[in-house]
């Protein structure tokens, strides 16, 4: 069985927080993954996961104890990438705020272009984990979190930033990324780059950027 009691994240080489494969799941992780996009997490069952992963209902139960684990793993595998990118974009710049903020908000809104599932299970299934596996998995939206305010904060000191309300905008710029999700699609009138180049403007007027 997994052992969810730590947090020990796969991290990324500097260079390589920009490219996006096929997202690396376990096999039940990647059914569910499926299933909760498509059926949500209450609409699915042991079975459903089972079959979209080519195992017996006992061969699932081999892996992990309950359906509420296998939604755990998986959002805890989504902030682990999350999070592992955005350490990767930040190591790859100076310590100037203006450049952390932007490598750090391309970073998000390129997890949002090429992991729409997995945030959108992330982000809609929270209400579905018990109160002690929602509190981890908060712990470790608010590490993310913590690094947008962190980067803003340090930019109003430094002059780079002119917004009176940095926690504020910390939150905008979060949810403007999120938010691509929602609506990015592949076949799009927006190619990546020009997203990003586009909502990176949005992002530094919100900070009072340039």
């Amino acid at each position: 069985m997994p052992d969810d009691s730590s947090h020990d994240p796969q991290e990324l080489p500097h260079d390589d927080w920009r490219s996006y494969g096929p997202p690396q799941l376990p096999r039940v992780l990647e059914s569910a993954l499926s299933a909760f996009a498509e059926q949500g997490y209450h609409g699915t069952s042991i079975r459903d996961i089972a079959g979209g992963a080519g195992l017996s209902v006992p061969g699932v139960y081999h892996h992990y104890r309950s359906k509420q684990e296998i939604l755990l793993a998986l959002m805890v595998s989504v902030m682990d990438e999350l999070l592992s990118r955005s350490r990767a974009a930040l190591a790859s710049v100076s310590d100037r705020p203006e450049d952390r903020f932007d490598v750090l908000v391309e970073s998000l809104l390129r997890f949002h272009m090429f992991r729409r599932s997995q945030a959108f299970v992330a982000s809609s299934e929270i209400r579905s984990l018990d109160a002690e596996n929602r509190d981890r998995y908060v712990r470790l939206r608010d590490e993310q979190q913590q690094m947008i305010t962190d980067i803003v904060s340090a930019g109003c000191v430094s002059g780079d930033f002119a917004t009176a309300y940095p926690e504020d905008a910390a939150r905008a710029v979060a949810t403007l990324c999120v938010g691509v999700a929602s609506w990015y699609r592949d076949d799009g009138p927006l190619q990546p780059d020009q997203l990003v180049r586009r909502h990176l403007g949005l992002a530094r007027a919100l900070v009072g950027g340039t």
